[in-house]
């Protein structure tokens, strides 16, 4: 849960120190409580630039439910589910009703108004249940290919998800990336990032990633920093798109390109 507080309107923001940017990034992308003490552009600058580290934070909390599960005695079908299950909950489901949101928006063929107002409706359309269906099968299907390899394949493949996931969140929030409409966490976090604060993240986090599949020799290195280089060109070529089709990004399109990132990455590390 979160505990927000509007900075003054209207004043100029001191700079952010790192504690204010990891409350701002646990606070809004977790469930974990934490009260976020500043709400303005500068803070959220420094939280998207913590994003992966949360995200590295998600993926583990899903790799130790996996592990925890095969420990008990499950298979890796189960460890799977719980492995894609954890992030859900620890989002409390926002990048799945984003994803599915802007599957509709997409989906519906309309102008971007009228794209935007479609994904703002809290039904969800058949491009989104479509979606949703079919991307939460492909993560679980990976997670085991993954876990029946071994759990530490399994827990590792999902920290890396979660990284790739929350590193889109980060390269999606540079400077240059329009919000497609005023109010909600997409116009709060839209262009704060600067483009070389963005490329030096992705640098540390897919360095990361691999650091991670050292584990498994150079190849497994290579492998997992290809994964999360994957997943982030998979959410790029999205924001892209989501660009033209509704002249920037919302929060909506912030959870999609989180799940697009994550279950690309995991389906390279399976089919690796």
């Amino acid at each position: 849960m979160t505990d927000t507080t509007p900075g003054p309107a209207g004043s100029a923001a001191p700079s952010a120190s790192p504690t204010d940017g990891l409350r701002f990034a646990f606070g809004t992308l977790t469930v974990f409580r934490v009260r976020v003490t500043r709400w303005d552009r500068t803070a959220a600058r420094a939280g998207m630039l913590w994003a992966p580290l949360v995200g590295a934070a998600v993926g583990l909390c899903a790799a130790a439910a996996g592990g925890l599960l095969q420990a008990l005695g499950g298979g890796p079908l189960l460890a799977a589910v719980a492995a894609a299950a954890v992030p859900a909950v620890l989002t409390r489901g926002l990048h799945l009703d984003g994803l599915a949101d802007t599957a509709d928006g997409l989906g519906s063929g309309r102008p971007a108004e009228d794209a935007l107002r479609i994904m703002k409706q809290s039904d969800i359309g058949p491009f989104g249940v479509i979606t949703l269906v079919l991307v939460l099968l492909a993560q679980v299907a990976a997670l085991h290919e993954l876990y029946a390899e071994g759990p530490a394949r399994g827990a590792v493949a999902a920290a890396v998800a979660g990284v790739a996931a929350r590193l889109a969140l980060t390269l999606a929030s540079r400077a240059g990336v329009p919000t497609a409409r005023p109010g909600g966490l997409g116009a709060a976090v839209a262009g704060t990032v600067p483009v070389r604060a963005a490329a030096a993240a992705g640098v540390l986090a897919v360095a990361a990633c691999g650091t991670a599949g050292g584990g498994f020799g150079a190849y497994g290195a290579a492998h997992h920093a290809l994964a999360a280089l994957a997943g982030v060109a998979s959410a790029e070529l999205l924001l892209r798109h989501c660009r033209r089709r509704f002249g920037g990004v919302t929060g909506d399109v912030f959870g999609a390109l989180a799940e697009t990132a994550a279950t690309a990455a995991l389906l390279v590390l399976a089919l690796g």
